[in-house]
């Protein structure tokens, strides 16, 4: 038997001083572990959890929201990432379309993109005319306030990442056709417009970065540190305890031997190419 407290420590970091993909790995799945156990106890509880990921484009949210719903349930764990508003979403009270989407008791409702897309893109774009982009200042901390003391579990959390580093993804991205899906029009607008987009980012926080509601920045240039620290962030958040369900004892299968099985030839096969 191996002695594990002889066991040769895994690197944290690689010769590019970013965290290596072995302990990344290691670390990745405890916490996933944990995360179930997070579900397990936001259902019993009947608690309702939103959580919010805005950043810049190629920040890294999509990646960090697959590491966050890999191990849980999809029946208690929704991503929400909405389309522009149709003409009739347009007609709306601003908030409508958002707040449909909200979790019922024992869910958690992600989303990839929220409603501060006005503070953002359509600010930046010209997508909001002054008025609406102010009365959504004024109304987004009331709103979150009144959200909070209705029991619903609120956190935001910002993917901050350089403008070197979102350079060299968004090139990755124009290099790769598995990968040039993510670069939509929008996106490739923005590319120009790292200014601009700071400028309103600054003005966000400055109305909606609220004592009962604050922004938690993630440092993403390296992506697999700022999914550990997301995830391990997120877990401190919510005190839960392990309510897994114990393991089941699986029921003697019947077999009476009277079954025959079709013939094979009769069934067609995706062929095993590999």
């Amino acid at each position: 038997m191996t002695d594990n407290n002889n066991a040769p420590e895994i690197p944290r970091y690689n010769k590019y001083g970013k965290i290596s993909k072995k302990f990344y790995n290691i670390e990745l799945e405890k916490l996933q572990h944990e995360l179930v156990k997070l579900q397990y106890w936001v259902k019993k509880q009947g608690l309702k959890v939103v959580i919010l990921f805005e950043g810049r484009d190629a920040a890294g949210k999509g990646g960090m929201i697959k590491r966050l719903t890999a191990p849980l349930n999809p029946r208690g764990a929704r991503v929400v990432a909405l389309d522009k508003p149709s003409d009739k979403e347009q007609t709306q009270w601003y908030f409508q379309r958002y707040i449909s989407h909200f979790p019922s008791a024992g869910e958690i409702v992600i989303f990839d993109r929220s409603w501060y897309n006005r503070a953002g893109v359509e600010r930046v774009m010209g997508f909001c005319t002054d008025e609406e982009y102010w009365q959504f200042m004024r109304s987004c901390p009331e709103l979150e306030r009144m959200l909070i003391r209705a029991g619903i579990i609120l956190i935001k959390y910002w993917f901050s990442v350089s403008d070197e580093e979102q350079e060299k993804r968004f090139r990755d991205r124009v290099k790769d056709p598995a990968k040039r899906w993510k670069l939509s029009e929008m996106d490739i607008k923005s590319y120009g417009l790292w200014e601009e987009y700071s400028r309103a980012k600054d003005e966000m926080f400055k109305y909606t970065d609220t004592k009962q509601s604050p922004w938690y920045n993630v440092i993403s240039d390296d992506k697999k540190k700022a999914h550990l620290n997301c995830i391990h962030h997120l877990l401190s958040l919510i005190p839960y305890e392990d309510v897994t369900p114990a393991p089941v004892d699986l029921p003697e299968r019947v077999i009476t031997g009277t079954y025959i099985r079709p013939p094979q030839d009769e069934l067609t096969y995706v062929p095993e190419v590999y």
